[in-house]
């Protein structure tokens, strides 16, 4: 089994799919705060008519609601496995516990910027110390495969520069690494500017997650680095759909397309890109889902390691309100607003980790985004 935490909610149920669609059996906790019940039905039909179609049986799907925080955790891992006689000498074991869960997708964190910073407290405890505990918890039951859902974010004033970000550019432990023109160099583990508690609880989470593998180099830990994950399931049946108000761009603009908004605030029109708008690395989640299951499948030899997930091309935010005027072929009204404090004009991945050692690339592009993203609503 793989156990995915937050796996109803936006890009866990879609990575669910995706481990389904390989062949993994998947356990999923979601104790349903930001996602609704009605997501795992849709992830089986969904799941059921792919493997039906590739002529083999749908793997085991298990759900169970509650916080990954919670004692409950406990009794469920070990409702996943067994006590086995050994003979360790060094150790003085008898029995040790042998767990049916590979691994682990981490998902459930609280995620929006804004409010991070009206609600720290929760942030911190949910994100931070949410994650000690489990990662502790896991450890205990011998399962140390980890995948982490981190953020682009971490990288901080890194992406005032104006380049495509590499791993090197966060590092947790010193680093010796080739650069694009082949000179050997050293990344020190220095961060700067860090806008919020959202991407400080990334960041923390990042760095305890380096140490555990660096004591512990059974640990085989991965931390996926998001840039703008956008779109969805094409037959319209998944979808970002938050319980609460949402923040990112295209849930937004979903919302101005649907009447619940009046407008979209478009925050800076005077940066130096090719239209004055901010230059993002929109993905989409169908892609990144499939980086979730190379990193799985991947023989990493590192206890730790990062990878950015992003397509590695820049698009402007009025580049992407026009692929969403155009999937819709409505106008979307907009307000052009100042900058806000904290934001940059551009943030865009550098592929090439992911693509040598996990053989991901992302290939969907802003157009497919829309298109599918505009299913979505004209379905819900």
């Amino acid at each position: 089994f793989i156990l995915v935490t937050g796996g109803l909610g936006f890009i866990g149920s879609h990575t669910t799919l995706e481990l389904l669609k390989v062949g993994y059996n998947v356990i999923i906790v979601d104790d349903l705060s930001n996602s609704y019940h009605g997501v795992f039905s849709r992830i089986r039909i969904l799941a059921e008519k792919y493997c039906e179609e590739q002529g083999r049986k749908m793997p085991a799907l298990h759900f169970h609601k509650l916080d990954y925080r919670s004692k409950a955790m406990q009794f469920l891992l070990e409702s996943y496995s067994t006590l086995v006689p050994v003979s360790d000498d060094t150790t003085g074991e008898s029995i040790r516990r042998e767990s049916r869960v590979a691994g682990v997708i981490h998902f459930a964190a609280f995620k929006s910027v804004s409010e991070s910073i009206e609600r720290p407290f929760q942030y911190y405890r949910n994100n931070v110390c949410g994650l000690v505990d489990f990662v502790e918890l896991l450890g205990k039951h011998n399962i140390r495969k980890f995948v982490f859902s981190s953020s682009a974010t971490v990288y901080g004033t890194k992406a005032e520069e104006g380049r495509p970000l590499q791993e090197e550019d966060l590092v947790h432990h010193s680093t010796t690494y080739q650069d694009e023109m082949g000179n050997q160099r050293v990344a020190e583990p220095v961060v700067s500017g860090l806008q919020s508690p959202y991407a400080r609880s990334k960041y923390f989470c990042e760095a305890i997650l380096a140490d555990i593998a660096h004591a512990d180099p059974s640990w085989r830990i991965v931390a996926l680095r998001y840039f703008n994950p956008i779109g969805c399931h094409p037959s319209g049946l998944l979808g970002e759909d938050p319980k609460g108000i949402p923040t990112n761009l295209f849930p937004v603009i979903t919302q101005v397309l649907t009447g619940e908004r009046a407008q979209l605030d478009i925050f800076g029109t005077d940066w130096e890109t090719r239209d004055g708008t901010a230059i993002r690395d929109f993905i989409h989640v169908a892609d990144l889902a499939r980086g979730h299951a190379a990193a799985l499948g991947a023989e990493i030899s590192a206890p730790f390691r990062t990878f950015n997930l992003g397509t590695g091309t820049g698009t402007t935010v009025a580049e992407a309100l026009q692929s969403l005027e155009a999937a819709s072929s409505r106008r979307i009204p907009v307000k052009l607003a100042p900058r806000r404090g904290g934001d940059v004009g551009f943030c865009v991945a550098a592929n090439d980790r992911a693509a040598s050692e996990l053989n991901w690339t992302a290939q969907e592009s802003i157009q497919q985004c829309a298109s599918d993203l505009w299913n979505f609503v004209t379905r819900s």
